[in-house]
C-alpha cells in the first residue's frame, strides 16, 4: 500500500499589497499590510464591506509610521467610504496597538473578546511592569546571564510599550457567536496558546476563515510562556486549538492570517505545526537525555542564529512554552541546583 502525500498549501494572492494600498481577496473583502520595525516586519489587516464603509480587523502598533499609513489608506483606497468599526484578535501590539487612535480618529466601536481588551489595559495601564524584579528573578531561575536579563528586561519588552491608550469600553465577543459584517455572517471563534482567547471570524458560506496568528503559512506562530505566568501550558492549549480547527472548520477554506500570505489548505498547515512542535519536544528530550538542561540552554538548541534582545524575549518563552508542556505531560521534571537554577530532566 502506498500513502499519499498530503497536499501542498496553496498561495492564490502571490504578491501582498504595497503600502497604501489594497488586494481584493473576495468580494468586498480587502487586505492590507502595515510596516512593523522587527525582523518579522509587516502585520496584515482586513477590512470588511459593511454597508457604507468598511469594518476593520487588526491595527498595527501605536507608532507615527503607522498611523501615517492608515490615513494613507483612508486617503487612497478607502477614499469616500468610512471606518465603521474595529474588530481586534488578540492584544498582541501588533494588532492592538493602534486601536484607541483608530476609535478615537474613525469615530467607531472596537470589538474584541474579554481577555484581550483586560489583558492590553493591564499592559496600557502598567507599562514598566514587566520590568519589576520578579520577572528579572523567573529568567534568572532559568539559567538566563545577567547581561541577558537586563537586555530581555529592558529592551526585550519595548515591544509591549507599543501601545495607545484603549477606548474606555469595547463590546465582547464570545466564541460560538455570529458576527453579521455587512452581507457577511461570522461565526466567531476563539483559540488559546499564541494568545489568550485568540478571536478568529469564519464565514462559512464563503469559506473565508481570518485566523489572525493561530495558523500561519510559512513561520510558526510564538508559543510562549511569560514571566506573569511562569506556569502556564500555552503549547497544550495550541496544539489541543489546532485539534479543534481541524475538526471544525472544513479544509478548502481561504485562511486570512496576520501575517505571511492567504493560503489554502488549512488542515495540512495545522498538521505541519503540530509536527513542527514535536520535533521541537523530541530535541529537548534528547538533550536532556545527556544531563538536566535549564531553558537558557535549550534556547540555542531550538534557536541556533543570533537573537536580539527583542528575538531572545521570544525565544527564551517559546523553550519554556516546550518545557513546560513536557513537565505537564510527565516526561520531563523540574530539578533545583544549589544555585536556585531550575533544570528539567528525564525523569528517574
Amino acid at each position: 500500500m502506498t500513502s499519499e502525500k498530503p497536499p501542498a498549501l496553496t498561495f492564490p494572492f502571490p504578491d501582498p499589497p504595497l503600502p497604501g494600498e489594497v488586494v481584493t481577496v473576495a468580494p468586498g473583502l480587502l487586505w492590507a499590510r502595515l510596516a512593523l520595525p522587527f525582523r518579522l516586519d509587516h502585520v496584515n489587516i482586513y477590512l470588511i464591506e459593511d454597508g457604507d464603509g468598511y469594518a476593520v480587523l487588526d491595527t498595527g502598533i501605536a507608532n507615527a509610521p503607522t498611523r501615517e499609513a492608515w490615513q494613507a489608506l483612508v486617503a487612497g483606497p478607502l477614499r469616500g467610504r468610512r471606518l465603521t468599526q474595529l474588530i481586534v484578535s488578540h492584544f498582541h501590539p501588533d494588532h492592538i496597538g493602534l486601536a484607541g487612535w483608530l476609535c478615537e480618529t474613525y469615530a467607531m466601536p472596537l470589538l474584541t473578546t474579554q481577555t484581550c481588551y483586560l489583558g492590553c489595559l493591564n499592559i496600557s495601564l502598567s507599562p514598566g511592569a514587566m520590568d519589576l524584579p520578579v520577572y528579572a528573578d523567573f529568567y534568572r531561575r532559568h539559567g538566563m546571564s545577567e547581561e541577558a536579563v537586563r537586555l530581555v528586561t529592558t529592551q526585550g519588552h519595548s515591544y509591549l510599550h507599543m501601545v495607545a491608550p484603549l477606548p474606555p469600553t469595547f463590546r465582547r465577543l464570545v466564541a460560538g457567536e455570529v458576527l453579521t459584517i455587512g452581507r457577511r455572517r461570522f461565526e466567531v471563534l476563539t483559540g488559546d496558546g499564541q494568545a489568550p482567547e485568540q478571536a478568529m471570524l469564519y464565514c462559512a458560506a464563503e469559506r473565508l476563515f481570518l485566523c489572525a496568528d493561530q495558523v500561519l503559512a510559512k513561520i510558526s506562530p510564538n508559543i510562549g510562556v511569560w514571566a506573569v505566568d511562569p506556569d502556564g501550558d500555552p503549547l497544550g492549549l495550541y496544539l489541543r486549538s489546532l485539534s479543534g480547527l481541524i475538526r471544525d472548520i472544513p479544509a478548502d477554506v481561504l485562511v486570512l492570517p496576520g501575517h505571511n500570505l492567504p493560503f489554502t489548505g488549512l488542515h495540512q498547515r495545522c498538521a505541519e505545526l503540530m509536527a513542527h512542535h514535536d520535533a521541537r519536544c523530541e530535541l529537548i528530550a534528547r538533550a536532556c537525555a545527556t544531563g538536566p538542561q535549564s531553558v537558557a540552554e535549550i534556547v540555542p538548541l531550538l534557536f541556533t542564529r543570533a537573537l536580539d534582545p527583542h528575538q531572545m524575549s521570544f525565544a527564551f518563552s517559546e523553550a519554556q512554552g516546550h518545557v513546560n508542556y513536557m513537565i505537564r505531560q510527565q516526561r520531563l521534571v523540574w530539578i533545583t541546583a544549589a544555585d536556585g537554577t531550575c533544570r528539567a530532566a528525564l525523569p528517574a
